[in-house]
């Protein structure tokens, strides 16, 4: 059995417009492949520009049924490279449901799993409750022909239940496609801990969990909605190892693709000399499941 496999993850600008979207993803996978990467993952609802920065019903005409327009290019695409791709996109359900998904697409075309992002924010500029039914689906970890991956979107990044629930389940990667930025008129004076932070939680996880940890963010000053400042998204896309450390990091303002090894040799060397998982007190850990702990 093969012990080692590259990941990619691109770090893009993104407009509203999805065609061209559709084809810039398309070019910039077939770049990462070319490259080497046999799993790539796209930045968070990558067909259009971020639209929750506002509340518009409007909005809601750029989601797309499952395995339509996304589905068959990436399938498509997959097939011919040979490699897997993360697909995070914006999913109609039905009428009056929609979610903030992901394909995991495998290298024959097919779909390895579907995950709908988990938890939902409801920030300034980031109005995601209007528009996303939360995720029922759960964590899961998606076998792939390359290897176990689990998929959780964004948000979900600050919750380190997600990715202990997803590598119990034996995911070698936590992938989380991303679209994180400053409020420009905040970034002077909280921009540097918002971005660090963002950085610790997800390298805490591959830490707590001796796994490797991927985060594909958008770049660029998305301002669409007039009088306002728009969202600076801070790219800075990185991958890391099972210890926390940069394999791969991105710049703040430049289009990427970050590539880095897999080794399943490393990763259970690691989980052997750090046996966190061993060491659990699953027998006290009832209460964690509880909005709060009332005494």
């Amino acid at each position: 059995m093969k012990r080692t496999y590259s990941i990619a993850v691109v770090q893009l600008n993104l407009n509203n417009t999805p065609e061209h979207n559709l084809v810039k993803c398309k070019e910039w996978v077939t770049k990462a492949a070319k490259q080497g990467a046999e799993v790539i993952c796209l930045p968070e609802l990558y067909s259009s520009h971020y639209f929750c920065q506002s509340e518009n019903v409007e909005n809601f005409a750029l989601a797309e049924p499952l395995y339509d327009t996304s589905f068959i290019a990436f399938s498509e695409l997959a097939k011919e490279l040979g490699v897997v791709i993360i697909v995070p996109f914006f999913e109609k359900r039905m009428s009056g449901i929609y979610h903030n998904s992901a394909y995991i697409i495998d290298t024959d075309g097919s779909e390895a799993g579907l995950y709908r992002k988990m938890h939902i924010p409801d920030d300034p500029h980031f109005y995601e409750k209007f528009y996303f039914t939360p995720g029922d689906l759960g964590f899961k970890t998606i076998p792939t022909k390359k290897g176990k991956i689990g998929t959780l979107i964004c948000w979900d990044q600050w919750y380190p239940e997600a990715a202990r629930l997803t590598a119990l389940q034996g995911a070698e990667v936590l992938f989380y496609p991303t679209a994180i930025g400053w409020h420009p008129t905040e970034k002077a004076t909280y921009g540097t801990n918002q971005y660090g932070a963002w950085m610790n939680v997800m390298k805490g996880h591959a830490v707590a969990n001796g796994t490797y940890v991927a985060a594909a963010n958008r770049i660029g000053l998305e301002k669409y909605l007039p009088d306002t400042n728009g969202i600076e998204f801070w790219g800075a896309s990185f991958i890391a190892g099972p210890q926390g450390e940069i394999l791969a990091q991105a710049s703040h303002d430049k289009e990427e693709i970050l590539i880095a090894e897999v080794n399943l040799d490393l990763q259970e060397d690691v989980r052997q000399n750090w046996p966190f998982f061993r060491d659990r007190r699953i027998d006290f850990y009832g209460d964690i499941t509880k909005r709060a702990i009332d005494r």
